[in-house]
């Protein structure tokens, strides 16, 4: 079982909010997950809806048991969803501390704990309180990462290296090793301040930073007042694929890039030169003349990215020609991967969804998903003849679905969606959205 610690003697910085929706992110992808409240004020069990006065025993009744036979962690656990629980807490273990003071083994009695159940999960995420004591030093104890959530704001900025030195002074009383991560959070790309304390922790923190980052998202504490992990609220919006992106980057997936907004410009001199070489393209394949020979120059400045195509002189272009090609932007460039993207995949047209695929050497292709009961046989494609697409198109009501196709009785994910979740077989199933 990976163990992973949420923890800033900050308040407000998202650890509750970071530690839910992780968990319930991670359990939608298939991995058998455990949330730990250690927290006094149990938010944990206020954010899922667990109602407080039918909670019997909590985290606390584990941790402070010295019976002969004492309780074990899963006899407390809250089932949330088919593959996340929740170890609940409440006001009763702010008197933890000092009742276990003194007392042998006081640090490792979450360790203990967590060891009777470490067979049934594959991850534990653990809540910690805003603050350094006895609690924490528990979850470090007991963890194996720890993740420390930042509001890119000036004041967590300045608490970060003090939390680091704390981390680091608590780290040298633990035996084990543990590795510390630094998430960004509540970050809105709209204000100057966090874009300079984003870019101050990339400087100051890189080798602790992790790619993800979690945006400013008010899905995320509509979630809360409602009782439900971003998974279940909402998991069409940025807040949700924000937790996705962290919980596959943990799994050891490379975090999936945002799409550039319309008249964003690239910055990456690679991208650049892309750009040029699919604008030489278009260009030839415009005015018909497969002998044009287009040399690309890309130029960068401090603020502005531009491409600039050169025409060779051999070549004799009317003005017209000359004036059309002047005019090409790189955002108008759509290279043959685009256009075969557009074409094949999944898209909502009215009322259907049309399903579109190219294999071109199967004999019988099925989709499967959510909305036929995951059968392999209920919803054939057919062959258009003028393109020798598989196609198939579908009514489905407004919502969220999941779905793979089944070439020749072979299960394969959609190649042209890139909206994808694993499922408890640890294989990839595509997801399409229903306006």
């Amino acid at each position: 079982m990976r163990t992973i610690a949420i923890i800033n003697q900050k308040g407000g910085c998202g650890k509750t909010t970071t530690s839910i929706n992780l968990a319930a992110c991670l359990a939608r992808l298939g991995n058998k997950t455990l949330l730990v409240d250690m927290d006094p004020q149990g938010h944990c069990g206020v954010g899922l809806a667990v109602p407080e006065e039918q909670i019997e025993k909590t985290i606390f009744d584990i941790l402070t048991d010295e019976s002969a036979k004492p309780m074990r962690l899963n006899e407390i656990v809250w089932q949330i969803a088919s593959e996340f629980d929740l170890a609940p807490s409440n006001i009763k273990l702010a008197a933890f501390e000092q009742l276990m003071s003194g007392k042998p083994g006081r640090e490792d009695r979450l360790r203990d704990a967590l060891a009777t159940v470490s067979a049934s999960y594959q991850w534990c995420i653990i809540d910690c309180p805003p603050s350094v004591g006895l609690l924490t030093f528990n979850a470090l104890r007991a963890c194996d990462e720890v993740i420390v959530p930042v509001e890119t704001g000036y004041f967590s900025l300045h608490g970060l290296a003090k939390m680091m030195e704390t981390l680091e002074l608590m780290r040298e009383r633990c035996t084990n090793e543990i590795s510390v991560h630094v998430l960004p959070t509540l970050y809105d790309t709209r204000t100057k301040l966090a874009r300079e304390v984003l870019s101050e922790l990339r400087a100051k923190f890189k080798d602790y930073l992790m790619e993800s980052t979690v945006n400013f998202n008010t899905k995320l504490k509509e979630a809360a007042s409602f009782g439900q992990p971003i998974t279940e609220y909402d998991p069409g919006s940025r807040g949700y694929k924000d937790f996705v992106n962290l919980a596959r980057e943990l799994m050891g997936h490379r975090p999936t890039e945002v799409e550039p907004l319309h008249g964003e410009r690239l910055s990456r001199p690679a991208e650049l030169v892309q750009r040029a070489k699919q604008l030489a393209q278009l260009t030839n394949f415009q005015f018909g003349r497969g002998t044009i020979a287009l040399t690309e120059r890309v130029e960068l400045k401090p603020a502005i990215t531009s491409t600039r195509l050169e025409v060779d002189a051999s070549v004799d272009l009317d003005e017209d020609e000359l004036e059309s090609l002047a005019e090409f932007k790189p955002a108008e460039i759509r290279t043959t991967d685009q256009k075969i993207d557009d074409f094949y995949g999944v898209k909502q047209v009215g009322d259907e969804v049309l399903f579109s695929c190219q294999f071109s050497q199967a004999k019988h292709v099925l989709v499967a998903g959510d909305f036929n009961n995951w059968s392999d046989l209920a919803t054939p494609l057919h062959v258009e003849t003028h393109t020798g697409a598989w196609q198939a198109r579908l009514p489905l009501q407004p919502g969220r679905y999941r779905y793979r196709f089944v070439v020749d009785g072979q299960w394969v994910t959609d190649p042209h969606n890139t909206y994808v979740e694993m499922n408890q077989f640890g294989e990839l199933n595509n997801v399409v959205e229903v306006d």
